[in-house]
């Protein structure tokens, strides 16, 4: 078939031709929406999930859905070596503009107010990398600056509220890779949303991470709990990964026959980046509608190649030797499920102590490779990682 009509997109946070098995968390979020326009209280929301469930493509549709009802909103996506300074008021610049206020005065008050904590000296006294933000109003004095990150957060976020709220709308904060953020950035982050909340302040933050982002927002405040609306991001079922390939081949008046989307699906696992992955090269293979199973068979080992590369291969070659060694072993007690496992028996299995291997244990952490299931435990944020790992072993 013409590989030019391939609807099929797998790529990194790209939305997918049909967002199929999402309609839950986009209805929740809705009613977010309407309740806040109509003053009431309201959580903010932390998506979770392994990688390749498409958190991200799920945030951006949130946002979409903000900017939809008139909202202003920005976006950032969190660095472990970045503090969220610079990072949240670039996006919060981008969200005030798009309120359009109609007073100018009290727009330049709040721009003032971010633009002096933009410019908020660090520790050393200089300011961060000479960075300018491009607000053409003298920064405020006595607001938002006090480099307290926590002090400083809950007086800017307020204040942006406030202007929202003038303009009967809301803002949202978007913040991707939610458990990379610093920790005294975390505790900045929860405490402002502890007060926004008290204000009843229409400003929300909409945050995605992997699995333990909870228990990084939880080990921060422990009220964090209460604070947010957690969102499980999981695979697809039957029946949405079966859309998710049916509905955009029929726009190009093409279909599957039963036994090609049995296939699809033991391949693809209901992971959606993998249903993309999977569906684009078996288009390419086919020769004809209807796609056949023949068809998904020839083309599973080269999509296979390919994620061997892309998806898995990239992830592995940022791992140190001792990482790998790690990974390995992870790998060969969980089985191609990647199942959590413990990590004594992780040692157990290298000959090691338990503490000996915690710095690489940690830094697979850190690089966003495992995540710490529950205490004592270890699994991979990758699905099918386990499976990639024992197929090959170097």
């Amino acid at each position: 078939m013409d590989p030019v009509r391939n609807p099929y997109a797998p790529g990194a946070g790209q939305r997918p031709p049909e967002l199929a098995g999402r309609d839950d968390e986009l209805s929740a979020f809705d009613v977010v929406l309407e309740r806040i326009a109509h003053g009431r209280p309201e959580r903010s929301l932390v998506l979770t999930g392994l990688r390749g469930v498409g958190k991200t493509v799920l945030l951006n549709q949130l946002r979409s859905a903000a900017i939809g009802r008139g909202w202003g909103t920005g976006k950032i996506e969190a660095r472990p070596d970045q503090s969220l300074r610079r990072p949240v008021s670039s996006a919060l610049h981008m969200a005030l503009r798009e309120l359009r206020h109609p007073d100018q005065e009290s727009m330049e008050a709040v721009l003032g107010v971010l633009k002096a904590f933009a410019l908020r000296q660090t520790a050393d006294g200089k300011v961060r990398d000479r960075w300018q933000p491009g607000i053409d109003v003298p920064a405020s004095s006595g607001r938002a600056d006090s480099g307290d990150m926590e002090i400083d957060l809950v007086e800017l976020l307020s204040d942006a509220a406030g202007l929202a709220a003038d303009v009967g709308r809301g803002v949202a904060l978007f913040i991707d890779e939610m458990q990379d953020v610093q920790a005294d950035d975390v505790s900045a982050i929860c405490a402002a949303c502890h007060e926004l909340s008290q204000q009843g302040a229409p400003l929300i933050v909409v945050g995605a991470g992997l699995p333990h982002l909870p228990a990084v927002l939880s080990a921060s405040k422990s009220y964090s709990e209460r604070l947010f609306r957690y969102l499980r991001i999981d695979r697809l079922d039957r029946p949405a990964a079966d859309r998710a390939l049916l509905a955009p081949a029929e726009r190009e008046e093409v279909t599957f026959e039963p036994a090609a989307l049995d296939a699809l699906y033991a391949a693809a696992d209901g992971y959606p980046y993998f249903v993309q992955a999977y569906g684009k090269v078996t288009w390419d293979v086919a020769a004809a509608s209807p796609i056949t199973a023949a068809d998904v068979a020839v083309a599973a080992p080269v999509a296979e190649a390919e994620l061997a590369v892309g998806f898995f291969g990239s992830r592995y070659d940022r791992a140190t030797p001792a990482e790998r060694e790690y990974m390995h072993a992870m790998a060969e007690l969980g089985g191609p499920n990647g199942s959590a496992v413990a990590t004594s028996e992780v040692a157990v299995s290298l000959g090691r102590k338990p503490a000996s291997l915690s710095p690489a244990r940690d830094s697979l952490i850190k690089k966003g490779l495992v995540y710490s299931a529950e205490r004592g435990q270890i699994a991979f944020t990758v699905p099918h990682f386990g499976r990639y790992l024992l197929s090959h072993p170097d």
